[in-house]
């Protein structure tokens, strides 16, 4: 996500570089490429056009920091302006009430229905709520069977009813057990088409009179293009849209949509799904996806899921490895292991700051790598695993087949153990930059660490 418009935006910064001061041409200069950099990320012409106004008017009328270098300053006031694109802070949903109603609406095949199931998980694990899920779907079996699922999963129930084609009925009643049962969120999934026509709108807007739900989120996916933002305007000028939702996020979008849309509706963009997974699921920080449009990295959100998913004695026992340089490819499984609970290695890395996607191209890891890991290593002799950098050719093929692999298999996994490497060699040693060290000062550390990731071994 955003990789192309964050390398075309560094490109623009050097512009600026080696610049004693910045003056009306080099601004110009630079946000002629900013400018083409978000139309190329399918950012709206008209919210690109005032977006580089806006940053030209605060450029040029930025006198008073002439201690700070042009490109630092240029990078600082395009970072503002772009949280503030965003939506300037992250809104939280509004799960008050007895019980809180939240209408979910969209296109069919928007992600609509999973990120339902992925919204009552969040609720459940993280807020401590019990929610209940309703199937409004009245058109689509697999839909009411997609959500059953779902439910099971997470241990969420699905409230159905087939007998019925009417939605509202549905929702009503489902409201009506949610007080009787004692769930004190109801998520209701309704209907989607392959495009908006006016019975879809008229039976969403009838169950929402009907329901006065706390919110109403727009679930979107975000590789739509510019189209997202027709799109949302358009239910949002039906429905008096509360929230988006803005999903697969982790596939192959140019991430335009994301800075259009917030802008174009006026409505906050509150969730990100990032996977497929169920807990492929953030809160929406502008600020935070500013710095990673920005190459700086998302520290406190790395931060809260290592503080999510890390075992904190293990993290201990594996800090004193690598303090010691016994950080062996046997606990690289074991790391790894508890890293895939966190997303991929990639993504995970993209929010350490100066680190780019295409520098972790072959990096990334799925729920039958870890199985393939394990039997790579397993397929190693002890000195192997403890001394990696004696794997040549030969080595590697014998691993291979007594694993079942290829030898780039072997090659992919070595490479996931030098990216860990390199991520612990930011944190460890006191070898952290000092900006991030103050700020895992403030989140919190583990006594004698040193102020490191909570949860982590560095």
């Amino acid at each position: 996500m955003f990789e192309n418009l964050s390398e075309r935006l560094e490109r623009s910064f050097k512009i600026l570089k080696g610049q004693g001061k910045i003056t009306e041409l080099n601004v110009a200069e630079t946000l002629k490429e900013v400018r083409r950099s978000l139309l190329d990320a399918d950012v709206n012409y008209k919210i690109a056009k005032d977006f580089t106004n806006r940053v030209k008017e605060k450029a040029l009328g930025m006198n008073v920091l002439t201690a700070v270098k042009p490109g630092q300053m240029m990078v600082k006031i395009v970072h503002d302006e772009l949280a503030e694109l965003m939506g300037g802070k992250n809104v939280e949903v509004d799960i008050k009430g007895n019980p809180a109603i939240i209408l979910m609406s969209g296109l069919q095949g928007s992600g609509k229905t999973t990120f339902s199931g992925k919204f009552a998980n969040l609720l459940k694990n993280k807020k401590g709520k019990k929610p209940l899920l309703v199937a409004c779907d009245v058109y689509r079996p697999a839909a009411i069977e997609q959500l059953k699922v779902l439910g099971e999963q997470i241990q969420v129930p699905v409230y159905s009813d087939e007998t019925t084609k009417d939605p509202v009925r549905i929702a009503l009643d489902a409201i009506k057990q949610a007080k009787a049962k004692g769930y004190d969120v109801v998520i209701v999934d309704t209907a989607g088409r392959l495009a908006i026509d006016e019975q879809m709108m008229n039976e969403i807007a009838a169950i929402k009179e009907a329901i006065h739900p706390n919110e109403t989120l727009f679930v979107v996916d975000a590789m739509t293009g510019q189209d997202i933002v027709n799109v949302a305007q358009s239910f949002h000028d039906q429905l008096s849209v509360t929230g988006l939702v803005l999903t697969k996020l982790d596939g192959d979008s140019r991430g335009g949509g994301i800075l259009s849309v917030r802008a174009i509706t006026n409505v906050p963009v509150m969730f990100v799904g990032l996977g497929e997974k169920i807990d492929d699921l953030d809160v929406f920080h502008p600020s935070r996806m500013a710095d990673r449009i920005l190459g700086m990295g998302d520290m406190l959100s790395l931060i809260e899921k290592a503080e999510q998913n890390f075992d904190r004695q293990k993290a201990l026992e594996m800090q004193e490895k690598l303090r010691k340089n016994k950080f062996t490819l046997t606990d690289f499984y074991e790391q790894m292991a508890q890293i895939k609970n966190m997303g991929s290695l990639s993504d995970l890395a993209g929010m350490l700051p100066g680190v780019k996607a295409s520098d972790l191209e072959g990096a990334n890891m799925d729920d039958g790598m870890l199985k393939q890991m394990e039997a790579i290593i397993l397929s190693m002799t002890p000195y192997e695993r403890e001394n990696p950098s004696c794997l040549n050719s030969n080595r590697k093929k014998r691993i291979a087949a007594g694993s079942g692999t290829q030898v780039v298999d072997v090659n992919r996994l070595l490479k996931q153990f030098e990216m860990l490497q390199l991520i612990t060699k930011q944190f460890s040693g006191g070898k952290m930059p000092r900006n991030m060290r103050k700020l895992m000062g403030k989140k919190g550390g583990f006594p004698g660490m040193g102020g490191g990731m909570p949860g982590l071994p560095f």
